[in-house]
């Protein structure tokens, strides 16, 4: 008798696992939830497992040196920057993610924030719930028709925000190094380069991913660059801020407001300096969440695994390079 298939789930945010038991065991697959997101941890259950399943907890070196038969790492989500995906590659292991996930949740989000940001929402919800009645509270309000919209970085999830801001009148600018003459057309936006779109740009969504070369891409000088109207907004990673400079962007009126739903430490510490400014809405990273957006990707995510386990292609392989390796585990046909 065969030693049943084992995957690793290092971490999840929903309340049952039941869609991957439910898939992985069409392939006789068990299962294996850690206890904690300790390293340790993962390094114990790591040796025995054929593939790992990790939300947002660090996959790191030494658990996937520790990982001897592991074949694939799935990613639920979009972002690798928690994998060691360079060591996964020179070992052997697939990684994949799950590109298409709440791709409609974070556009919204980032819609949401902007209009709750223009329309001062939460600042005039806590004026009546307090026993006000001052609309003039905060900054002032201006019409969002006609006012710019800055995206940094074009991928999916930008792209499906454009028609949303365009449907409230907003003008898109868009900056990435890989913005085609095709993708500009296509979306009908202006493409300008990261110091124009910082200076001009009204709101500006951040929707690029977290790299060394985006990290505090958002820092002091670009923040002195923006319009005091102007407004920040981050679903992306919470790194590409420089957050200390932010808060005395916001302190200064640098700039008229933020909003974030996502920071470089979550939760954040109860003494983060941002949680105690009126001009900062803050989220607790949920732009992702919808009831279908998770079911979706628990689902495609154990897809992903029992195609690599059964010798299959994946639908997301994120280091194609691997299957040029000699030691290359999976057994892709």
């Amino acid at each position: 008798m065969s030693e049943r298939i084992k995957v690793l789930v290092t971490d999840y945010a929903w309340s049952t696992l039941e869609p991957e038991r439910d898939i992985l065991s069409s392939i006789g697959a068990d299962l294996i939830v850690a206890e904690d997101e300790s390293e340790t941890t993962f390094v114990k259950h790591a040796p025995n497992v054929d593939a790992i399943l990790t939300n947002w907890a660090r996959v790191s070196t030494h658990v996937i040196e520790s990982a001897i038969k592991c074949q694939v790492i799935v990613r639920y989500g979009i972002g690798l920057d928690n994998i060691d995906v360079e060591t996964a590659t020179r070992l052997g292991i697939t990684v994949v993610n799950v590109p298409t996930y709440c791709l409609e949740e974070v556009s919204d989000h980032a819609m949401a924030l902007i209009l709750s940001l223009a329309r001062k929402i939460p600042r005039l919800d806590q004026e009546v719930k307090k026993r006000g009645w001052d609309r003039n509270i905060g900054p002032q309000m201006y019409r969002l028709n006609g006012q710019k919209l800055g995206l940094i970085g074009f991928g999916k999830i930008a792209q499906l925000i454009v028609p949303k801001a365009q449907g409230f009148g907003l003008q898109v600018m868009a900056y990435s190094p890989t913005l085609t003459d095709e993708r500009v057309k296509k979306f009908n936006v202006q493409r300008v380069d990261l110091e124009k779109l910082v200076a001009t740009s009204d709101f500006i969504s951040l929707n690029c991913p977290l790299t060394p070369q985006t990290h505090h891409l958002i820092n002091a000088q670009r923040l002195q660059s923006m319009k005091p109207t102007a407004y920040l907004v981050n679903t992306a990673r919470g790194d590409i801020i420089d957050n200390n400079a932010l808060h005395e962007a916001l302190n200064k009126g640098w700039i008229a407001g933020a909003g974030l739903d996502v920071l470089p430490e979550e939760p954040p510490s109860p003494d983060l300096n941002l949680l105690d400014l009126d001009n900062a809405i803050i989220t607790p990273h949920a732009a992702f969440w919808s009831e279908e957006s998770i079911y979706d990707l628990q689902v495609t995510a154990a897809e992903e695994v029992v195609r690599v386990l059964t010798s299959q292609m994946p639908l997301s392989l994120m280091n194609p390079e691997v299957l040029q390796n000699s030691n290359l585990r999976a057994k892709i046909e």
